[in-house]
């Protein structure tokens, strides 16, 4: 049971260290956000015409909308601009509540790793390396790339991540699992 702990606690940590790197000093999502000198009157128009906090695609039917009228919508919106939009009519972060939950998850997902790779009949390095990146691989591809082919979204930031932060969990899992 210590192992499993153990290899989950430490196994969170450095894909939460991974992380806080990626996002902050790295850089790594550079791509993802754009800067724009517009952002004071996109906000204003966005505060004024949102009645909620939430995810808003534009265009989109209303939601009792019939067939016709979807179709409608979708044909009108043909060679248009359109947007995906995470709305929040205040700024609030707490970022020491939202850093404790990243990394919980994060020992949740090895705690899970740890599970799976402490039934294998052999482990050994390679293998629990190479498990821990298809683990990586799994969620970039089903997330965040699915999420890229709809939403035409830049995630070789997302990719980078679940392969460096994944290899090394496994470099970690495959020496503390092995020993």
């Amino acid at each position: 049971m210590s192992r499993l702990l153990i290899g989950s606690l430490v196994g969170g940590l450095l894909i939460f260290l991974w992380q806080f790197m990626s996002w902050s000093m790295l850089n790594v999502h550079k791509a993802e956000f754009k800067y724009t000198e517009n952002q004071e009157a996109i906000i204003t128009a966005l505060n004024e015409n949102l009645s909620e906090d939430g995810g808003y695609f534009i265009p989109m039917p209303a939601p009792d909308a019939s067939k016709e009228e979807m179709e409608a919508v979708h044909t009108d919106a043909q060679g248009k601009p359109w947007a995906h939009i995470n709305y929040h009519a205040s700024y609030d972060v707490n970022m020491p509540m939202n850093m404790i939950r990243g990394y919980l998850v994060d020992v949740v997902a090895v705690f899970l790793l740890c599970w799976i790779l402490m039934h294998f009949k052999e482990l050994d390095m390679k293998t629990t390396v190479l498990s821990a990146m298809a683990v990586g691989v799994i969620g970039y591809l089903v997330i965040s790339y699915t999420n890229a082919v709809w939403f035409e979204v830049n995630t070789i930031g997302h990719l980078i991540d679940n392969i460096v932060q994944w290899g090394l969990c496994g470099v970690w899992l495959g020496w503390w699992l092995n020993r």
